[in-house]
């Protein structure tokens, strides 16, 4: 469960006992934008902020682990046998082996003019940090998030409401029975547009969260 500090915050911020809550983040990149629709929200961030061991972590990349594979790309060339024979003009294919045609790759429903891609057009400019936790009240669904760029959502106490829905305008649903660690729940809004959410932390948190979305 949720440290205490972190529920004491929630009940602060909701001003009663929450329903349900659970830190999670976007599963996949926030696909681009049509440039003149980025433009006119401000052309905010669209990638989360990242700490200084991914800066560590992509210089070996670059440095030690490219030159590897380029090496043994070249081998594989004079051999005949390159990896990237023959696949020029595949296409992608989704899982039932249709072309993968779905330019918003399965985050949202596609079209940023409604809630959930204005939503995602203001998700890391609200705070860098991935993780949100999103809190169910009896009247509406908040979301909140740190100002930081990283934070630990067992001991985070400094989150604030980024956004807030009536439960008129948008309610949380998932399937039940997922299995742990790959479960995944979307808000869908009142304008039909929905956003998809996943990476649950504190597993008894989204446990209780997917009961209470998928009754």
């Amino acid at each position: 469960m949720a440290k205490r500090k972190v529920q004491r915050r929630a009940r602060r911020i909701l001003g009663e006992e929450p329903v349900a809550m659970v830190w999670c983040e976007l599963g996949k990149p926030i696909p681009p934008p049509p440039k003149e629709v980025h433009r006119a929200a401000g052309k905010g961030r669209l990638k989360p902020g990242h700490p200084w061991l991914l800066y560590v972590g992509g210089v070996l990349f670059f440095f030690v682990l490219v030159p590897m594979m380029l090496v043994g790309k070249l081998g594989d060339m004079l051999n005949g046998t390159s990896s990237g024979e023959g696949n020029s003009t595949r296409r992608a294919v989704s899982s039932d082996g249709r072309p993968d045609d779905d330019p918003a790759g399965g985050v949202f429903d596609g079209d940023w003019n409604l809630s959930a891609g204005q939503l995602l057009l203001r998700w890391y400019g609200q705070s860098p940090d991935p993780k949100r936790l999103v809190m169910l009240a009896r009247d509406r669904i908040c979301l909140a998030a740190s100002p930081r760029r990283t934070l630990s959502p067992t001991t985070a106490d400094d989150f604030r409401v980024i956004a807030e829905f009536s439960l008129d305008e948008a309610r949380a649903e998932a399937e039940a029975g997922q299995p742990r660690g790959f479960a995944t729940f979307r808000l869908r809004f009142a304008d039909g547009s929905w956003l998809q959410l996943g990476r649950l932390a504190e597993p008894q948190d989204a446990d209780h969260f997917l009961r209470t979305v998928s009754t």
